[in-house]
């Protein structure tokens, strides 16, 4: 148990170190939530690192399809934290791309919504909450991403980042997607949910043999079979499974390109 902290110890502290460096060199600057585990133990990360308040803007990209849960969770969590919460909306689908599957057309709304965002409120540095272990393609990422103004990724060329040293200057008209949970895994988020008791939603546990194992909108998202019903249940689950997290998000099941070319474009 105690190598079990002393590592979880060691993921805290190189996280609090970005977001101290993110906040120190990207201004002005804000910050996505899913209201999933991710975000929401970033959230956490973010109030140890900054003197237990987040002081710039939460991003909620919102297309209104969320589970009413999520909504619930959101509200209160805000409440309780004093984030300073602000909800996109998203355009309608008949606005994105419309050669992406279904799944993938649904999801890319996010994307518009997050270009809309940085077109009028011009934020140089953007905080998000995903991990490489989450999909392949993430898996390339930087943790200062580099991305034009419109968004776009272009993976062939981006900056080398040795020795916790990264490249936090942009040109005019760009920003940086800063990925502070990027070395974390699945289940050491959960762990650390556990250790110190975060907040998360309940649908992450299982009920009548089924659980949300990824929160995303409820039309492209399913629960997956399970029993896990506490959280020490869920991290005996991920070490003995081998299904992939994103299982239960529909778009993941469509054409084999359709994440990467959503992820090229600027979807988170």
């Amino acid at each position: 148990m105690a190598g079990a902290l002393s590592y979880l110890d060691e993921l805290e502290a190189q996280t609090v170190y970005i977001l101290r460096e993110a906040f120190a060199c990207a201004t002005p600057l804000c910050a996505l939530w899913s209201v999933g585990k991710d975000s929401t133990a970033l959230l956490w990360l973010m109030r140890k690192a900054l003197l237990g308040h987040v002081p710039f803007p939460i991003i909620q990209l919102d297309t209104e399809m969320e589970l009413p849960e999520v909504y619930e969770f959101r509200d209160r969590i805000a409440k309780e934290w004093d984030l300073d919460l602000r909800v996109e909306l998203c355009p309608p689908e008949s606005s994105v791309d419309q050669t992406l599957p279904p799944g993938a057309r649904a999801a890319a709304r996010k994307t518009e919504g997050l270009k809309h965002l940085l077109r009028r409120d011009g934020y140089r540095g953007v905080i998000l909450g995903i991990r490489r272990d989450e999909q392949a393609t993430r898996a390339k990422e930087r943790i200062f991403s580099p991305r034009s103004f419109g968004g776009d990724w272009d993976v062939r060329h981006q900056p080398a980042e040795f020795w916790n040293h990264y490249a936090t200057d942009v040109a005019e008209g760009m920003h940086l997607r800063i990925h502070p949970l990027l070395h974390w895994t699945e289940v050491d988020i959960w762990r650390y949910h556990l250790r110190e008791g975060i907040p998360y939603v309940p649908l992450y546990l299982a009920k009548d043999g089924k659980r949300y194992r990824s929160l995303g909108e409820k039309n492209i998202t399913v629960p997956i079979e399970s029993n896990a019903s506490t959280l020490e249940d869920i991290i005996a689950e991920l070490e003995a499974t081998r299904e992939p997290e994103r299982a239960g998000r529909l778009m993941d099941h469509e054409q084999e390109d359709a994440f990467e070319r959503l992820r090229t474009s600027g979807y988170m």
